[in-house]
């Protein structure tokens, strides 16, 4: 008698864990099928290299170090507003440009932009013009 309903009862288990596991398998169809149509959307509305290249993020800088090879040390300003005071005031940053070229000398005005990253700081290529 007690083998008789331990077994129904591990019938009445294995019932529930594949009711379950029907759920989540059509829960997940319907995740696929979303997911599916996301990236359709996404793969029909990625720019082309020409726009990307368009939309790049361009800084100009002064060069105030060219001793490194193939290297620029670059310096950008810009100005900033105190959210409290109101006040301006300017801010200076610093980046190490790849010059494959070396063509540029200390003083020189660059412009520049995000690239693949070269070394540990260099993250950043002249365009040259």
């Amino acid at each position: 008698m007690k083998a008789n309903q331990s077994k129904s009862k591990k019938k009445a288990s294995s019932e529930t864990k594949s009711k379950k596991t029907n759920k989540i398998k059509k829960v997940s169809k319907a995740n696929a099928a979303k997911v599916q149509s996301a990236k359709a959307k996404t793969v029909k509305e990625r720019p082309s290299v020409k726009k990307q290249e368009q939309s790049l993020k361009l800084l100009q800088g002064v060069v105030i170090s060219d001793k490194m090879d193939k290297t620029l040390v670059v310096e950008t300003s810009r100005i900033k507003i105190h959210p409290v005071y109101k006040k301006r005031y300017r801010v200076n940053k610093k980046y190490k440009v790849h010059d494959p070229e070396n063509k540029f000398k200390k003083s020189d005005q660059v412009v520049f932009h995000p690239c693949r990253p070269i070394s540990k700081d260099k993250k950043w290529q002249v365009l040259y013009q």
